[in-house]
């Protein structure tokens, strides 16, 4: 009793050891269970369109307010008075050059006309008979038949009736001009205005306004530029070659075109401090019309290392600007960074990134905190960095 006494003890912590080892393995065994089924149970990575930033020049613009105007206008008067016997042509509509716009009644001009020519007929005649008389005074006077006083009559006479003849032409040529231009015809091709003098109403010579016409291919856009932006346009204004500019007509962004500018003033307004300038603008099918509001792109800058990024990236904390830049483990770190202009739909970047950077460009909203993990796809987001410069808008 005595032995047996003293082998329980030990045989009872050996049991209890051995059962905690069981109790141990299993409860390994259920943990590692449970750290698989998790981790299987995880959803990957989201998936985010990244984009390397690439360094590149850049043709930095500012915008302009101008206005349409025609090349040409013509504010067409009556040359010489009458009442309008015609009105030859369509409001509003496209007339040719030489196009017949205006009748004034033609029947007193060519009554002055007839006038004029029988005018013309007589002192022919007169010319006639002293040229006759001029010369038997000549003969006469040789034979010493006349006084030299009475032959220098004759030959004043001679002269006198000369001038008549060219008054009388100068006259018979004037009454044909005032007939000719009782036809009022379009010293341009355009669109003509509206009649201002009706038919039946009396038009003044130089004072009745009958109408105006402006041509329509090309037109003009005047703009206005301030002291310094005028003067920084000047070194890239330059060289013979034409100067594309990007005209919006109307605040419509579907109306942009491409002009080219032509005219620079040679003086600033004293009262404003701006010089102006010129664009043409092809108008083929006269859609353009003047007086049109326009915008002008004008290019005041170059950056020849310049690093854009699509304006989606660029995401807001109150008045700070920051974009995802994915490291080398594909975590999204958060990175604050400095906007410049806008060149279409991309954001210049002053500070904060660097050539080479992968960016966030699309799925931006998968991230849900800086050290995220992401499974990021290269996407082309920039041109290659020998393409052609871009124009960039002002800053906002």
């Amino acid at each position: 009793m005595g032995s047996l006494s003293q082998r329980t003890p030990f045989a009872n912590s050996r049991g209890a050891v051995i059962l905690l080892l069981l109790i141990t393995v299993l409860l390994t065994g259920c943990e590692a269970q449970s750290e698989e089924s998790v981790a299987s149970s995880l959803p990957p990575p989201p998936e985010v369109d990244v984009a390397e930033i690439v360094a590149q020049p850049v043709v930095l613009s500012e915008s302009f307010t101008g206005r349409v105007e025609a090349a040409e206008t013509v504010e067409l008067r009556a040359r010489v008075s009458g009442y309008i016997q015609e009105v030859a042509f369509d409001e509003g509509e496209l007339v040719e050059q030489g196009e017949l716009l205006f009748l004034i009644d033609p029947r007193p001009y060519q009554a002055r006309i007839g006038a004029a020519q029988a005018d013309l007929s007589q002192a022919k005649s007169q010319l006639a008979q002293a040229g006759s008389e001029a010369e038997r005074a000549r003969v006469l006077l040789g034979r010493q038949a006349i006084s030299q006083e009475v032959h220098d009559q004759r030959q004043t006479a001679l002269n006198n009736t000369r001038a008549m003849v060219d008054a009388a032409q100068a006259a018979l040529d004037t009454a044909e001009l005032d007939l000719e231009y009782t036809r009022i015809t379009a010293p341009i091709s355009g669109r003509i205005g509206r009649a201002m003098v009706t038919r039946g109403n009396l038009a003044n010579a130089d004072q009745s306004l009958l109408t105006t016409l402006v041509s329509i291919d090309p037109v003009h856009v005047y703009f206005e530029a301030d002291e310094q932006a005028a003067f920084a346009s000047q070194t890239m204004l330059v060289g013979d070659a034409p100067n594309r500019l990007t005209i919006e007509l109307g605040g419509d962004p579907q109306r942009q075109f491409t002009g080219a500018l032509d005219f620079i003033d040679n003086r600033l307004n004293p009262n404003t401090g701006t010089l102006q300038f010129r664009a043409v603008l092809a108008n083929p099918d006269g859609h353009i019309r003047p007086g049109e509001f326009a915008r002008v792109e004008m290019p005041v800058a170059r950056l020849e290392q310049a690093l854009l990024v699509d304006q989606k990236a660029v995401l807001t904390n109150q008045d700070r600007r920051y974009v995802y830049v994915i490291d080398e483990s594909n975590l999204a770190e958060r990175r604050q960074v400095t906007t410049g202009r806008q060149v279409a739909e991309q954001t210049v970047i002053t500070e904060g990134l660097n050539a080479g950077d992968r960016v966030i460009v699309n799925g931006v909203q998968k991230v849900f905190m800086p050290g995220m993990e992401v499974s990021p796809q290269q996407v082309v987001d920039a041109p290659p960095v020998n393409a052609q410069p871009t124009i960039a808008a002002r800053e906002d």
